[in-house]
């Protein structure tokens, strides 16, 4: 599945359960109401200078762009900040490797992306995708930098924090959502992660930035893709049966985290993760929800229906009372929410970075050799490694870490729980 938390690993999963391929030669039809991006972005030609995944002629970003510092990286891309060399302006590219595009379906994702990306740009809540590129080593996606940061960074830097800001970034989030349905696109894989603010002005807005997952779709459509990310992923994708409701289903469990710091549905494991979510109890008994507001409930509740035929639509979440403008309470919330978001968040940026640093350096073999290491570093074998047991562990690792990659995984975290890092 999508990203960092995923099913049942951390990178995308296709599992082989996609809808029947179209017979435009494995494109994705738009929907009636889309506005295709240029036809010749996806024509074949015999010429060797076209490119196999965009279907147009290949042509190098870096005669236009110069690269940067690197901004984030999943299975397929890396994302890098670049700069347009006639105007200066800054964007930010995503890279994806085209040796790691091994078959037709990966191919066929990476076109769904691009053309989904056309489709929605112009929308205040949606990154806008400038410009695709394809050379003989990738496809470049140039989309408006965003540089304002993560959903939970944001909120933790504040400080101040209430239900009426709750409020106002859940609106941001489901208006993507209204967008994304009203226009025939399911996203599949919100997630805090998956959002970042343009600027980092005050009333900067919040912008959807991955779309690697979406699929189009139209009214009656069942998908069995079992595709998103652990904590955010709907009952109905763990029983392969599902159209546009997940993204309600996602948008309510980040609901949820935004008032009180920690998700609906845990687990060490991604398995016991899924469980928790089959079974389907939510817990509002348990500190700060006997202080959260009984509108602010009624909306989690009603977006976190395990039925998605009972599930509120998007425009109905728009209009719940609790989501005007003046319809919560601007008390701040109770400082353990903004703790226990900091530590689920810090908990996140470690697995990603460990991630990242098996997977460009370490071996299979050194991989279990790791897992041996980090049962060593739990010396008082609790089942947690603390900031002082990591600091002591991991010299064990070797030259495997560059010093920066060190300093990252010291600063990622406080505390950590080992089985679910190692579940990975």
């Amino acid at each position: 599945m999508g990203n960092c938390n995923s099913l049942p690993s951390s990178t995308t999963t296709n599992n082989n359960h996609r809808n029947p391929p179209p017979s435009n030669g494995g494109i994705k039809v738009l929907p009636p109401n889309a506005s295709p991006p240029p036809r010749s972005q996806f024509l074949h030609h015999s010429s060797d200078t076209v490119g196999r995944v965009l279907g147009r002629t290949m042509e190098d970003v870096r005669h236009t762009y110069t690269f940067g510092r690197e901004l984030g990286r999943g299975q397929f891309g890396v994302t890098y900040l670049v700069t347009h060399m006639e105007t200066k302006q800054h964007f930010a590219c995503k890279s994806i490797a085209k040796r790691k595009l091994i078959n037709r379906d990966d191919i066929e994702d990476v076109r769904r992306e691009v053309q989904i990306m056309h489709h929605l740009t112009g929308h205040r809540n949606i990154v806008e995708l400038k410009g695709a590129y394809e050379d003989r080593h990738a496809v470049n996606l140039i989309m408006e930098v965003c540089e304002g940061g993560e959903l939970f960074d944001r909120i933790i830097a504040k400080g101040h924090y209430s239900e009426r800001a709750a409020a106002n970034l859940c609106r941001q989030i489901v208006t993507v959502v209204h967008n994304c349905h009203t226009m025939g696109v399911i996203h599949r894989d919100l997630k805090p992660e998956n959002f970042l603010f343009l600027s980092t002005n005050e009333d900067s807005p919040l912008k959807a930035t991955d779309f690697g997952l979406s699929v189009f779709f139209k009214p009656g459509d069942v998908f069995k893709d079992l595709v998103g990310s652990a904590y955010y992923v709907a009952p109905e994708v763990l029983r392969r049966n599902y159209g546009a409701e997940v993204d309600i289903w996602s948008a309510g469990v980040i609901l949820y985290i935004l008032l009180s710091g920690v998700p609906p549905f845990w687990g060490e494991t991604e398995q016991t993760i899924f469980d928790s979510i089959l079974r389907g109890h939510i817990d509002f008994s348990s500190a700060p929800w006997p202080s959260i507001s009984s509108s602010a409930k009624d909306l989690v509740k009603q977006m976190l229906r395990a039925d998605p035929k009972e599930r509120l639509s998007a425009v109905e979440v728009l209009n719940h009372p609790w989501m005007r403008e003046d319809g919560a309470s601007d008390k701040p919330l109770d400082i353990a929410v903004l703790t226990r978001m900091k530590q689920f968040r810090a908990m996140n940026k470690l697995k990603k970075i460990a991630l990242k640093v098996i997977a460009e350096n370490l071996s299979e073999e050194e991989i279990m050799g790791l897992k041996e290491m980090f049962k060593s570093m739990d010396t008082d074998n609790n089942g947690t490694i603390t900031y002082e047991e990591l600091k002591a562990g991991l010299p064990k690792l070797g030259t495997k870490l560059s010093e920066s990659e060190v300093r990252q995984l010291m600063e990622a975290v406080t505390i950590c729980s080992f089985l679910f890092f190692m579940s990975a």
